[in-house]
């Protein structure tokens, strides 16, 4: 080997020639160099190499003694090493040279460290490279020192980040990946599973620091937010609060094992585990190491399986200690054979997880070496690779050359150097499994919908509604010339069935939302169902109510002459309502439109216990002012109906053959008023429960609709199938009998008051009796003027005037006998006589009728029972202080005579069919 002076470089002085007396001492050196602790050599070094290859040294730093805890690295590569060398001189690698490897304990200490490289520079060969570096402090201090050394290091077990600093280190390596080497690939973790808020917990360690900086780096720009970043020394509770105060989920923690045991305790004692929580922490922790580790007595209230269950779930990150693919490696062996080959020659030594990159670290250095030598081949110095010494520049940077350029695949992965730092393969090792939790509390923007059964149910309902309201549309129309339904105005009818059935529409789409249809859809809906139920609602309310008004305007307003509603009018009252509606409603669309609007309410816990919270969300259609439109629909709705009702309640009694149903009318209009204002009501409370709101709504509608529909229509049904004539006549006469009784009423009350006129009265009554049974010879004519008025209610017949005169003289005298108004009863001396009744008429087929016709029939005698009686009663009713009779009655003749205008009061009769 060539002395330093001969490369001319500058170099260590050479020891000074050993004195005579020291010649013993210099013979057994060699033999004190391998008992010594710092240099192990061939005695626990690789094979012996064969006498007649010359070495190439290789210095090995590790630390091997007992006595350290990391030493148990040392011994555990050991065999790999072996392995490893006798495989390259089998191949044949190095030929004619031989990796003569020796091995210098560094004892995890800085000095020893130290002191071991320098003697193996002195007393050893001249080492053309440095295998080894276990320990972070002892490495940093050797590797940068390497440049002044023109040697290059290969570690195969140290991690720490600083020793990645290139303009530090330039002439450092290894096989290992560094701790940083997690962070890219904790980054893609946290992007697999869209964690983009996560917090930081570190140990105050350099190597753990130096990790925190770097994920930093990698973190920042990816749209990662790290929300809190908490360090500890000794107790880590406060952080781990700090953490959980921050609602942080995902948790990426730095420390060792020991640490590790205080973390999850603190982790326990804040229930800061499970499902809800991910902790991420390194995976290079000794095996089954929550054993090993000792909890102080600050956390002896963390049993073991408290910190077992704290440990739950926590994902370690670590690189693969072994390649998974089995494919042949650069020694010709798939990764498993060596693992196999490896434990058989352990040999009662523990293993090593750094057993496969001291292998392919020993690879490393024996192709770097032979791509150093086919260099010097290839070049015109002619120099050997045996002739390197420390001071040799030239060959250091080609063999520095040489590792930059290694490429191969062992058996720890693709072996292969980016500025010194081994690109190897990470693993994610989970502690037991669980799904994936959540970076933060999620929020599960939930909309709340109609659900499914109940819209099917209520449709249902609907349906069956609808049908109803055909069935009972078909019957009117069929039986509309029926006496008994023509009586009742079908065409109204008519309208109250159409009214019921847009209402019952208006069901299917008060139940479709947002999970049903569209956006834009559900905010036309909010337009169509709004107009849909106002109309319907109108025409069905309206025609009861016009029915209804007809009624009361007929029999309750006692100063109303001729009186003939036709349908024509009441058809002209729904119409102005339908109009009224109209203007509403358009002008409500043109000013202030319904929009679809969102409403957010309070989060809620998931009811599945899943780690989220949930925001319902409820559809709703409004407007800016949606209060003032409301508002001007309840008040003419409001005021439609209490009209309605007061309708219904003034007219509760009447009951006569052409408005047969007035009494189911005012029921219905009863009913529309209360279920109306006590769905309204709890609609608006019941707002954001749409299932309770809806249900509520459609009963409401259903209930009306139908009941209406029964009310008005079964009835009719009933009597038609069984006796119509019979109803008809008995109603007829209920509603006489009903009057006879509150004329009696009347009569006693008025008798009351005048106790001094009842002598007279008696007399009166007599001769009004007597008046009563000569006006009954008048039956035949009253009889068929009675007839001609119901078959032909558009034509109004009149009584000759001097006739009718007559014939309103003895219904006002016999109204007279009756009254109390002092007692003086002036007679007519015509009355006594027999008037002729003169009847003008324009249907032919009465002045056609057969004379012989038997007037005393059972038939005849019937119906002139029916209907005289009530023209009796409304007649003398005036005279003792009852209701006018002037409800049907004709018109008096203008060119009367004046001899009998001046008989008060005049009252006339007329019978309308309605």
């Amino acid at each position: 080997m060539a002395s330093p002076r001969s490369s001319g470089q500058p170099g260590p002085p050479p020891p000074p020639p050993p004195p005579p007396a020291r010649l013993l001492l210099l013979l057994l050196l060699p033999l004190l160099l391998l008992l010594a602790p710092g240099a192990w050599g061939w005695a626990r070094g690789a094979p012996r190499p064969p006498p007649s290859s010359p070495p190439l040294s290789i210095m090995g730093l590790m630390p091997l003694t007992k006595e350290v805890a990391k030493g148990s690295i040392g011994r555990g590569v050991l065999p790999a090493v072996e392995l490893a060398i006798e495989q390259i001189r089998n191949e044949s690698l190095l030929r004619p040279y031989f990796l003569d490897l020796r091995l210098y304990d560094t004892e995890c200490d800085n000095a020893k460290g130290l002191k071991a490289f320098y003697d193996a520079i002195k007393y050893g060969p001249n080492h053309l490279m440095v295998f080894g570096g276990v320990c972070p402090s002892v490495t940093s201090i050797i590797a940068e020192s390497l440049q002044g050394w023109n040697l290059v290091q290969l570690s195969f077990a140290a991690t720490t980040p600083v020793l990645a600093d290139k303009k530090k280190y330039p002439y450092f390596f290894r096989t290992v990946p560094s701790d940083n080497a997690v962070n890219p690939a904790i980054l893609k973790l946290l992007k697999h599973y869209q964690w983009k808020r996560v917090g930081t917990l570190t140990q105050d360690v350099q190597r753990f620091s130096e990790v925190r900086n770097d994920l930093t780096g990698v973190l920042y720009g990816e749209d990662i937010e790290i929300s809190d970043t908490e360090s500890f020394s000794n107790d880590p509770c406060t952080s781990v609060k700090k953490l959980k105060g921050n609602d942080v989920r995902i948790i990426l923690g730095q420390f060792d094992q020991n640490m590790a045991a205080k973390v999850f305790c603190c982790a326990y004692e804040e229930n800061m585990y499970g499902s809800k929580y991910q902790w991420i922490i390194p995976g290079w922790y000794e095996p089954s190491w929550w054993e090993q580790v000792h909890v102080e007595a600050n956390s002896s209230r963390c049993l073991r399986k408290n910190l077992l269950a704290a440990m739950e779930g926590y994902i370690g990150v670590d690189f693969e200690p072994l390649s998974s693919k089995q494919i042949k490696t650069i020694s010709g062996k798939t990764p498993q054979q060596y693992e196999r080959e490896y434990n058989n020659k352990r040999s009662g030594v523990g293993p090593s997880k750094f057993h496969g990159y001291a292998y392919d670290g020993i690879w490393v250095i024996a192709k770097t070496l032979q791509r150093a030598m086919e260099t010097l081949h290839a070049s015109s110095r002619h120099q050997r690779i045996q002739d390197f010494n420390y001071t040799d520049h030239t060959l250091g940077r080609i063999i520095l050359n040489a590792m930059n350029e290694t490429n191969f695949f062992g058996v720890t992965g693709q072996v292969v150097f980016r500025n010194g730092e081994r690109m190897g393969t990470i693993k994610f090792t989970q502690f037991q499994g669980s799904e994936p939790p959540k970076d933060k509390t999620i929020i599960l923007e939930q909309l709340r919908k109609i659900s499914l059964p109940l819209y099917s149910i209520l449709s249902a309902l609907t349906i069956l509604g609808m049908i109803m309201a055909s069935a009972f549309l078909f019957f009117n129309i069929k039986n509309r010339n029926q006496k008994l339904i023509k009586m009742s105005s079908p065409y109204m009818n008519n309208l109250i069935i159409l009214g019921g059935m847009l209402s019952y529409a208006s069901i299917f789409l008060f139940g479709l939302d947002g999970s049903f249809v569209s956006e834009k859809t559900f905010e036309t809906l909010c337009t169509v169902r709004t107009w849909i139920l106002t109309v319907g609602y109108t025409t069905a309310f309206g025609a009861m109510f016009a029915k209804t008004w007809r009624v009361h305007a007929i029999f309750k307003n006692v100063k109303m002459k001729k009186k003939i509603i036709k349908d024509q009018k009441l058809l002209v009252i729904v119409g102005g309502m339908l109009l009224i509606d109209l203007c509403i409603l358009i002008c409500w669309q043109a000013v202030d439109p319904l929009r679809r609007t969102v409403e957010k309410y309070s989060m809620e816990p998931d009811p599945a216990g899943r780690d989220i919270s949930i925001r319902p969300l409820l559809e709703h259609c409004e407007n800016t002012h949606m209060t003032i439109w409301l508002g001007i629909v309840y008040a003419y709705k409001g005021l439609l109906m209490l009209f309605g009702c007061f309708l219904a309640w003034e007219t509760r009694n009447v009951s006569i053959p052409a408005l047969n149903d007035s009494k189911y009318i005012g029921m219905s209009v009863y009913n529309v008023g209360i279920m109306c204002i006590i769905g309204a009501a709890v609609s608006f409370l019941t707002r954001d429960q749409p299932n309770v709101q809806f249900c509520i709504v459609a009963l409401v509608i259903i209930f009306c609709s139908t009941i209406t529909l029964c009310l008005v229509f079964v009835p009719k049904l009933i009597t038609l199938r069984t006796n119509p004539d019979a109803a008809t006549q008995n109603r007829r006469f209920q509603f006489t009998q009903n009057q006879k009784k509150e004329d009696s009423k009347t009569s006693t009350s008025v008798t009351s008051v005048n106790q001094a006129s009842t002598s007279r009265l008696e007399g009166l009554q007599s001769e009004n009796h007597r008046l009563r049974m000569k006006i009954t010879e008048l039956d035949k004519d009253l009889e068929e003027v009675t007839m001609q008025l119901q078959d032909t209610p558009e034509k109004t017949t009149y009584i000759k005037q001097n006739h009718y005169q007559e014939l309103n003289d003895i219904l006002n005298l016999g109204n007279y006998t009756e009254s109390t108004d002092g007692g003086k009863a002036i007679l007519k001396n015509h009355l006594d006589q027999n008037p002729q009744l003169q009847w003008n008429t324009t249907e032919p087929s009465r002045t056609c009728k057969d004379p012989t016709e038997d007037i005393n029939s059972p038939e005849h005698i019937q119906r002139r029972l029916s209907l005289q009686l009530p023209i009796l009663h409304h007649a003398y009713l005036p005279s003792i202080g009852g209701v006018d009779a002037s409800c049907v009655s004709p018109c008096v003749s203008p060119t009367a005579s004046p001899r009998h205008r001046h008989v008060p009061p005049s009252f006339r009769v007329m019978v309308s069919g309605l």
